[in-house]
C-alpha cells in the first residue's frame, strides 16, 4: 500500500477483506478459535449468522490487535502489515469506538 493511502486509511472493501482474512486465520487455529468464541460469547454454529452483523468484522480485528503475539502471527501468516490491520479496524463499523 502506498504511503499516501496509508495516511488516508483504507476503503471499506479493503478493511472488510482484511477482516475476512482475520476470521479465516482464527478459524484455522483451534486454540485461537476457542479463545475467540469464549471472549465473543458466540458458538461455532453462530459464526455465519454473526458475521453478517454490523461490527462483527471490527470485533474480529479487535481480537487480533488486542493480543500482540496473535497480531504478529496474523501479519506474518497472511502478509497483511500490522499497521494495515489497525487501519482496517478504524475503517469498519464499530471499529472506531
Amino acid at each position: 500500500m502506498r504511503d499516501e493511502s496509508r495516511r488516508r486509511g483504507l476503503r471499506i472493501e479493503e478493511a472488510e477483506a482484511i477482516g475476512v482474512k482475520a476470521l479465516g486465520f482464527i478459524a484455522t487455529d483451534p486454540v485461537l478459535l476457542r479463545r475467540f468464541l469464549n471472549l465473543s460469547g458466540i458458538s461455532a454454529d453462530e459464526i455465519r449468522v454473526a458475521a453478517r452483523a454490523p461490527g462483527f468484522l471490527a470485533g474480529v480485528l479487535q481480537f487480533i490487535v488486542n493480543h500482540e503475539p496473535t497480531l504478529v502471527a496474523f501479519a506474518e501468516g497472511t502478509g497483511v502489515p500490522a499497521a494495515d490491520v489497525m487501519l482496517a479496524l478504524r475503517a469498519l463499523p464499530g471499529g472506531g469506538e
